[in-house]
């Protein structure tokens, strides 16, 4: 798969994310003469070990890091004048192979609700199936049992989860669910599967699975560092792209620019930022924002860049028991524990270097108490969309044994929890454009409109007490870390800090005064942060007169020869963490393609 002499080939793929491997690895598969080109800006990952051993997910986003790119928003006065950032995946397999390998699924209704014809859960069910194989359960009838993508628990249990989840189902009286990943069951406490191979304790990615496994065919190539700037035309039909050496993977190679011809399709599929950045270098988007770069328009498409989407979220750290299984010595670097927890994985993939330290959450949604006390500026949200769909949850609380966030290497080394909420359909939509900075280099115009609807917060902020109230009583609760959370006035009843043990399961809940619910609203709008790789819908799906960008077969309007397909091409938000409809994008646009070609491709 290194770099041929060859600049012609039949299918070009810009990107070389998860949705792109799919794409490609599956028609590779079904015509190996096809002649294929991924192009991916970032490197390798082939058996790289932070790749392949999932307790290492949190060096992705380690402040040396080169396997994601950072993107900063523009500042927002609904997070209080701050400029949000958003990493995303660079590397080959994008980001299935760097995020925290959490299974989840959509609801059906969510792709019903799309509207796009082809598109229907009853048509994708069967491609959720064909790409995965569950080891959770046997014959569950909406899981699959022979695909690429292994789903397991992981290489060892963690009791808090186990704690979790009782005192889920006891205080927070819900019940609880082997299986919420049916499609349909929400508000349900049950395990959190994982993207991660059963037997043999690795990530289970869509490089290794759809793209490494094929490096016997030659005519699949994947070139490295390679970044797309613009795809080439000839008339309205799409011939080639132009590309330069990624200044963050290849940072000496020099700057100049290549060209590749595609005889057959142009697949841009380069995610929610790359992707409609593409289309504007290459003149399609909206006139006003390619004449401030002085591009030429080719195809006036003002919905390029526009119905950013994304889950908002808060990943708070608490004090744990000595005496309790954490992560925390492995992100540590503990070298005991390390060299142990590695011997044992080598042997049968099991020990924590197979786990990402949460086994347990809820897909949420609020009893008649909860919803009253989110109060009148979410009931007209809740009346909307929440209350006729029993099968959409609001949010999703979970538990992590350990802690990996942003204040993990200022904390003295002892055991961590962590706990996560975001909330899985935000009604606030923002944009990602290109634009020209004062010293005439391209820059990238991001509006993340994070929490600018004011029903938004709300679910974050009575999430954040319910919560704690579940994590103050798990027997291995030892408290909050302070800096980690809301600095509540002195004197108030919420105030953060270290503790001797958990109170009653019985225990009367925290009282918060107005002050304290400020405190926690201003906590959210400085903190709260994307939870990565979520974000969707800047090239959607949709009609062309309704800002669509793509049709129903993912062909770009107005030109030929030219597809996107990555999570951009989603029209509306969906209730999962999105490597899983990133996957399902692939296996269907795959579909779409082999079907164009006249290829038979039933794998």
């Amino acid at each position: 798969m290194s770099h041929p002499s060859s600049s012609e080939f039949d299918i070009i793929f810009a990107g070389g994310g998860t949705t792109a491997c799919v794409v490609a690895g599956r028609l590779a598969a079904c015509d190996p003469s096809l002649r294929i080109l991924i192009l991916e800006g970032g490197q390798h990952t082939l058996n790289k070990a932070a790749h392949v051993q999932p307790y290492q997910y949190p060096t992705h986003v380690a402040p040396t890091s080169t396997t994601m790119t950072l993107y900063v928003g523009n500042s927002t006065p609904s997070l209080n004048g701050r400029a949000p950032m958003v990493p995303c995946g660079r590397c080959v397999g994008g980001g299935s192979n760097v995020n925290v390998m959490l299974y989840t699924r959509a609801p059906a209704s969510d792709f019903d609700d799309w509207g796009v014809d082809g598109w229907e859960s009853e048509n994708l069910i069967p491609l959720m199936k064909k790409l995965e194989t569950y080891e959770v359960q046997p014959d569950r009838p909406t899981h699959g049992y022979s695909g690429p993508i292994k789903v397991s628990s992981g290489g060892r249990k963690l009791a808090v989860c186990e704690e979790f989840i009782h005192v889920g189902t006891t205080y927070h009286k819900r019940p609880y669910a082997e299986d919420t990943e049916d499609l349909e069951t929400c508000n349900t406490y049950s395990p959190w599967a994982k993207y991660i191979d059963g037997t043999t304790g690795r990530r289970s990615d869509a490089a290794h699975n759809y793209v490494y496994n094929q490096a016997h065919n030659t005519n699949l190539q994947l070139w490295v560092g390679k970044r797309v700037k613009r795809v080439i035309f000839e008339g309205k039909r799409a011939v080639g792209v132009e590309f330069t050496s990624d200044p963050v993977s290849c940072p000496d190679a020099d700057q100049l620019s290549s060209t590749v011809r595609a005889s057959k399709l142009i697949v841009v599929s380069a995610g929610a930022f790359g992707s409609p950045a593409i289309l504007e270098r290459s003149g399609i988007g909206a006139e006003a924002v390619l004449k401030q770069c002085r591009i030429e328009q080719l195809v006036n498409l003002p919905g390029v860049g526009e119905n950013y989407r994304d889950h908002d979220g808060a990943f708070l750290p608490y004090f744990a028991a000595d005496d309790i299984d954490t992560l925390d010595p492995l992100w540590r670097g503990e070298e005991s524990v390390l060299q142990e927890n590695l011997l044992q994985w080598k042997v049968d993939g099991k020990s924590l270097i197979a786990q990402n330290g949460s086994d347990a959450r809820i897909k949420w949604r609020p009893d008649d108490d909860e919803l009253e006390a989110m109060g009148p500026a979410f009931q007209p949200r809740w009346k909307e969309f929440f209350q006729d769909r029993p099968d959409k949850a609001v949010a999703i609380f979970g538990v992590f044994a350990g802690y990996a966030g942003t204040l993990m290497f200022d904390l003295p080394p002892r055991n961590y929890l962590a706990s996560c909420c975001y909330t899985l359909y935000p009604a606030s939509a923002g944009s990602v454009h290109i634009k020209l900075g004062e010293n005439g280099k391209e820059e990238i115009d991001f509006a993340t409109g994070s929490l600018d609807d004011p029903s938004d917060i709300i679910p974050l902020n009575v999430g954040y007490k319910r919560v704690r109230e579940i994590l103050r009583r798990m027997p291995s609760y030892r408290g909050e870390v302070p800096a980690g959370h809301p600095y509540f006035p002195e004197g108030s009843d919420a105030v953060c800090g270290e503790v001797a043990g958990p109170v009653d399961l019985n225990a009367p809940d925290i009282i918060y005064t107005a002050e304290d619910d400020e405190v926690i609203d201003k906590f959210h709008r400085d903190n709260c942060m994307s939870y990565s790789h979520r974000y969707l819908g800047t090239c959607a799906m949709k009609p062309r007169a309704d800002q669509g960008v793509v049709d129903a077969r993912l062909n770009v309007y107005g030109v030929t020869n030219l597809k996107v397909a990555d999570m951009s091409i989603a029209p509306k938000n969906v209730g999962t963490n999105t490597c899983s409809t990133a996957l399902l994008i692939g296996e269907k646009a795959a579909m779409i393609i082999a079907e164009d070609l006249g290829i038979d491709c039933k794998l």
